[in-house]
């Protein structure tokens, strides 16, 4: 790596320029959104999804064409990228490359799929989407960065028996960096959501940086399946006793701190959207969701998470309201969810439905109606009332949220139903709107989105926190001002390099 580069870079950033950001596999941008608050300048983006490419061009380079086109990473070299983007030499373009390769090779939801498709035992290992972070490194390599964040799922650090978490900073401290990982569950960062991640934050040796994460902001005990799922993400690093490896005990939270934002203060100020009278007045339909009609906010005083989504800075609500708060069409499940409890999962839904089946069957025989078992008619009612699924093979695909805690993990198969976020209020009886989608996983209102409901869901679900990302930018925002500021670490490349000649 070219000493003089990165001296240029530190002078830049002691003569205090923006630290310059390329985000890989940036989605819509919820990592560019946390760094762009944090003081970083969004310098540029590699997505190849094009709805998703095109809302990260709209939020932050007003649609501009060049930042608004889908980009094949594999097939689009960093000079090529830096050409497109107007940024000059490759090595001079950005301070930071972020980014979360995609991570569906990683999740342990899919591998039964995937062994299917191969006829393969362990087929998810040779997923080549598993290869993409590989991809990641070859720009690092390129852009020569100070410094880098990677983010992915817990099952990184235990993927087919391997640690891709270790094997990458391994890689990144041949390549002259400091490395470390860890992970957080963003919930501990003032997000209405229980969500746990990977991070790993590299940093130039010369910046001589210690490699650390932010200090928790909200307080929560977890439920048992989330520290059962860091567990298991764990459980290569238990055979690493005694062993050198680079993982990071995440920072402790305290319960003198506040509590977890929750779904009701998230999502309380929104106007309700009552799914069974829309139903009964024809104003609701199968077809797209357009975010064509702005709706305007309730009554109700916004909680201080809700003023900061109305008003985050350069992302600010409109005044007329968000023109996403739209929901599914599911005409069948709208009783069924108004009948379900908090924190109901589908197989109490399913109970709920059989319950409901068996009282409308009692009805119609009481008016006379023998409606025999097995007939076309019988089994019409049931399949008007009963969803289709075997309630012992999908206990977890669906889920009442409670509104007195953070929502559970929003995922990118929000794109395909949303069932697994109920809303938490019976009188509505519907799943989430694409904007509570978008609050709950911390994006502002004015935070425009691509496409129509599906992939605008899926662009959520993909997303890093906002919240969660700022709290790392800030934190290694103030590695890299003080690394810029200390005079050894921007005179030691020099000396390097005079040593060298």
């Amino acid at each position: 790596m070219n000493n003089d580069i990165i001296l240029r870079k530190l002078e830049r950033l002691k003569a205090a320029g923006k630290p310059r950001v390329l985000d890989l596999f940036a989605g819509c941008g919820g990592i560019s959104l946390g760094f762009e608050a944090a003081g970083f300048d969004m310098r540029g983006a590699v997505e190849f999804d094009p709805d998703a490419a095109r809302s990260h061009g709209l939020n932050f380079h007003d649609g501009a064409p060049a930042h608004s086109e889908p980009i094949d990473i594999t097939k689009t070299t960093p000079a090529a990228l830096s050409l497109q983007l107007g940024l000059g030499p490759v090595a001079e373009a950005f301070d930071v490359v972020v980014g979360g390769p995609p991570c569906q090779a990683f999740a342990r939801v899919g591998r039964s799929k995937l062994r299917e498709i191969e006829e393969h035992p362990e087929a998810f290992i040779h997923d080549p989407r598993a290869q993409l972070y590989k991809k990641y490194l070859e720009y690092v390599d390129a852009f020569q960065p100070l410094a880098v964040l990677m983010e992915n799922v817990p099952d990184i650090l235990n993927h087919g028996g391997q640690n891709i978490a270790q094997e990458t900073c391994e890689v990144l401290e041949a390549k002259g960096y400091v490395c470390g990982y860890t992970l957080l569950n963003a919930a501990f960062y003032g997000v209405p959501q229980m969500r746990e991640r990977m991070f790993l934050i590299a940093y130039r040796h010369e910046l001589a940086a210690e490699v650390t994460f932010p200090s928790p902001t909200h307080w929560l005990v977890l439920p048992p399946g989330y520290e059962g799922s860091r567990s298991v993400a764990l459980k290569t690093l238990r055979d690493l006793v005694g062993d050198a490896h680079s993982y990071i005990a995440p920072p402790a939270a305290s319960p003198d701190l506040p509590p977890a934002v929750t779904a009701e203060e998230a999502l309380a100020d929104l106007p309700a959207i009552n799914a069974r009278e829309l139903l009964a007045e024809g104003k609701i339909a199968r077809g797209a969701r357009r975010f064509d009609t702005p709706v305007g906010y309730n009554r109700k005083k916004p909680s201080a998470y809700a003023e900061l989504m109305r008003n985050w800075p350069g992302h600010a609500g409109p005044k007329e309201g968000p023109s996403d708060h739209v929901i599914r069409y599911l005409p069948r499940d709208y009783e069924l969810f108004a009948r379900m409890n908090p924190g109901d999962q589908y197989p109490q839904a399913y109970e709920h439905a059989v319950t409901m089946f068996e009282e409308r069957l009692a009805a119609a025989r009481a008016r006379g109606d023998k409606m025999p078992e097995g007939s076309a008619r019988y089994k019409a009612l049931w399949d008007s009332i009963v969803p289709p699924y075997d309630a012992s093979k999908f206990p977890n695909k669906w889920r009442k949220m409670w509104k007195d805690q953070p929502a559970r993990t929003l995922m990118a198969h929000l794109g395909k139903d949303s069932y697994s976020h109920i809303h938490y209020d019976s009188k509505q009886a519907r799943t989430i709107s694409v904007r509570e989608a978008a609050r709950l996983q911390s994006f502002p209102d004015g935070f425009r989105l691509s496409g129509t409901m599906n992939p605008a869901f899926k662009q959520i679900g993909n997303a890093v926190p906002p919240l969660l990302a700022r709290a790392i930018a800030t934190q290694m925002m103030q590695t890299l001002r003080q690394a810029a500021n200390n005079k050894e670490a921007v005179d030691e490349p020099r000396r390097a390099a005079a040593a060298v000649s």
